[in-house]
């Protein structure tokens, strides 16, 4: 009896041990993962990424009280990605408003900023993922997603800036796609987003992340020139995010011109806001939304959140100086869009 309960408190004993190992590992494995510029996806963290998309997306989501079909029972199965809408554009470029807009159309299914296809963005910009690869996980979240919702027989829209830089890609993984890219004033992109966390100098040393998991303040994302990170690490705000700003649209612009015009279609958030029935009625008009009821309830709410006071901020709260930043980096492109000083 007593070479038995030696046995077993040495077994309770080794078990002990073991767990103890695998939570000093884990911790340190975070403790690394959490100090790096960048939060990887991988095999171990993949749950937490999952986790992270399904909050996000259930809190975005604009639900709609639809009965039980066939259709949808097959859209379940086998949701409809033939021909989603990707809504792309600089950050703070009325994305978010576009998308919003979509999303109150019966007949779509409307995503804002999936984590995972955020975070997904780099590997494939950099070509760290293969193609096949690539676009076996994209269709793999974008289905999962609609089925989360239960409205995989929907129309699937996206929004997510970060697909500027993948048009080319996107395309390929999804023939039958619809690009929507969305322009504003980038010297008020800069005025809005240097107010955020995500690129402002004070979150420098933080643990804070923005959604796509790259540590909030100056850390140079994966589309900053090589050759300027240490420029874009010590940079003020104002000059960092209008360096985002003529990124995300140098970015949209050559993956825009590899594609057809019945595929790609541009619009300017200052004549969204200021001709909302034009510019609307255009818009439905490019992604085939024929249904009056459809076009109805988004010319609707496009008319009623449209808010004029949010053009021309930049006039009243930017300095000389950060006119000149502005000016040195990204003249020519505000130029193109005809955005004067």
């Amino acid at each position: 009896m007593k070479d038995i309960s030696s046995n077993s408190q040495l077994r309770s004993s080794s078990v002990k041990s073991i767990v103890e190992t695998l939570k000093k590992l884990r911790r340190r494995m975070m403790k690394k993962a959490w100090s790096e510029p960048v939060n990887e996806i991988t095999w171990y963290n993949l749950p937490w990424w999952i986790y992270q998309t399904a909050k996000t997306d259930f809190r975005h989501y604009c639900h709609q009280k639809r009965s039980l079909t066939t259709e949808r029972i097959k859209g379940f199965v086998q949701p409809n990605l033939q021909a989603p809408i990707f809504i792309i554009g600089s950050p703070r470029s009325g994305t978010t408003f576009l998308g919003e807009c979509l999303g109150t159309i019966p007949e779509i299914s409307y995503h804002f900023e999936p984590v995972l296809i955020k975070a997904a963005a780099r590997y494939v910009f950099t070509q760290e993922w293969e193609l096949k690869q690539a676009s076996n996980f994209y269709r793999q979240v974008y289905s999962w997603l609609m089925r989360f919702q239960g409205d995989g027989d929907l129309r699937l829209a996206d929004k997510t800036p970060r697909n500027s830089f993948i048009i080319p890609f996107l395309a390929q993984t999804f023939p039958n796609a619809k690009f929507v890219h969305i322009i504003r004033d980038g010297r008020d992109v800069a005025l809005s987003l240097s107010k955020k966390p995500w690129y402002n100098n004070k979150f420098n040393g933080s643990i804070m992340r923005e959604p796509g998991g790259y540590l909030c303040g100056s850390t140079p994302r994966f589309w900053v020139e090589s050759d300027r990170h240490h420029e874009f690490a010590t940079t003020d705000n104002i000059h960092r995010c209008i360096w985002l700003w003529r990124r995300y649209i140098e970015a949209a612009t050559e993956g825009l011109n590899s594609l057809s015009s019945a595929q790609k279609y541009e619009l300017k958030y200052e004549d969204l806001i200021a001709h909302p029935d034009r510019e609307g009625t255009r818009l439905l008009d490019f992604l085939d939304i024929t249904t009056d009821d459809s076009r109805s309830i988004f010319q609707e709410y496009l008319t009623s959140q449209a808010r004029l006071d949010s053009i021309g901020r930049w006039q009243s709260n930017l300095d000389a100086e950060d006119i000149v930043q502005i000016k040195q980096e990204a003249l020519t492109w505000l130029e193109q869009y005809n955005y004067k000083f």
